[in-house]
């Protein structure tokens, strides 16, 4: 798998991009609505505080100024990181196919290893010998045959994974900033990846450490970056039965190695094999699944370029954003609904929507439906 050549986003271009994704309630779908909306990450930044008062704010969020995104790139080179767009070459191509992917990644490493066809490997913290074993065996078969593999360097299968893959090339994703791995005893396994031929990535800003919501949003990052996700061993509640769902969201496939009945360790992937994982007991398993997805274009990177009848249409008024908030409430419902309901045009609906997001006043969820978020007094 080739990565494509691609536009290279100017230094001033690369510290807006970083000021944006930064800003408070600006998350990878927002920044991608505020690109298309006003052409640059830089005259999206001007417009925020209207858009934020607009959407009923009750305080400006803080921007991040030019000095603190420079101190923040400082910092990554420092660490012998850079800062990478979604159209540039050395992001990970395959990442660019989920939702909303991360806007601008961190990376440490070798951009090379994004072009490997990556497979993910993930299981529990608590393991069981064989089920390191196994992970490091099947990491190890899968990177002899030129394939990447991907984790969360999390303890257990996943350090086993990425120890399997090390000589070959393997991709870790940090739920912290870079400078802040976790757990503190892989450290030392982040800078073996990243000098053999590996990356360390994050969405993350450095000095960030992480918590418990940020592990969810590295493991989509994990099911989103990989063709297919293999899960070695998971109790019935694990965060890899979390990747392993939103693997099968994305439309990648989901592996899974069987366990004894009797070890709860395995009462996770016992359960996905009944729900139609693939059945993994040796590499080939992976390599004859995943064969016939080699060699598909990659679709190119999202445009970030806004439809010109949009562009056109008259900003919204205060009684089209009452009669959008009307509709809307703590159930999710989807954009088209709303645009419906109400017989706004959808250009309006789309930047009361943002306006909102923006004000920290609305939830995104998956399938792109929306809720309200209740502002406290």
């Amino acid at each position: 798998m080739n990565v494509a050549a691609g536009p290279r986003l100017s230094d001033r271009q690369r510290l807006n991009w970083l000021r944006l994704i930064r800003t408070p309630n600006v998350g990878p779908a927002t920044f991608r609505d505020l690109i298309n909306r006003f052409g640059s990450a830089e005259t999206a930044i001007e417009m925020l505080p209207e858009l934020m008062m607009s959407g009923g704010a009750n305080r400006i969020a803080r921007i991040p100024s030019i000095a603190q995104a420079e101190a923040e790139m400082d910092v990554a080179r420092k660490h012998g990181a850079r800062f990478v767009g979604i159209g540039e070459a050395d992001y990970p191509p395959v990442l660019r196919r989920m939702d909303n992917p991360p806007p601008l990644l961190a990376v440490k490493g070798t951009g090379a290893v994004f072009g490997l066809t990556p497979i993910a490997i993930v299981g529990a913290r608590n393991a069981s010998l064989a089920g390191i074993k196994m992970a490091r065996m099947l990491a190890d078969g899968l990177g002899r045959e030129g394939y990447s593999i991907i984790s969360g360097l999390a303890r257990g299968i996943d350090t086993a994974a990425h120890q399997g893959g090390l000589a070959t090339g393997t991709v870790g994703v940090l739920a912290g900033g870079l400078d802040r791995p976790y757990p503190p005893e892989n450290i030392g396994l982040c800078e073996e990846i990243a000098q053999n031929g590996g990356a360390v990535v994050s969405e993350m800003p450095f000095g960030w450490e992480p918590r418990a919501q940020d592990f969810p949003r590295r493991n989509r990052i994990v099911a989103g970056m990989a063709l297919g996700l293999v899960v070695v061993e998971a109790a019935k509640r694990s965060g890899s039965l979390i990747s392993a769902r939103l693997a099968g969201e994305m439309g990648r496939l989901v592996f899974a190695v069987p366990g004894s009945p009797l070890d709860p360790r395995a009462a996770g992937t016992n359960g996905l094999l009944k729900d139609g994982a693939t059945l993994v007991t040796e590499v080939n398993d992976i390599i004859s699944a995943i064969a016939p997805l080699i060699g598909a274009p990659l679709p190119l990177p999202p445009e970030f370029d806004e439809p010109p009848d949009f562009s056109a249409t008259p900003p919204p008024l205060d009684d089209d954003r009452a009669r959008v908030v009307e509709a809307l409430g703590p159930v999710p419902v989807g954009v088209d609904e709303i645009i419906r309901h109400t017989g706004l045009h959808p250009a309006k609906v789309f930047m009361i929507l943002l306006e909102l997001d923006l004000a920290g006043r609305l939830e995104r969820h998956s399938g792109g439906s929306v809720s309200l978020v209740l502002l406290d007094p």
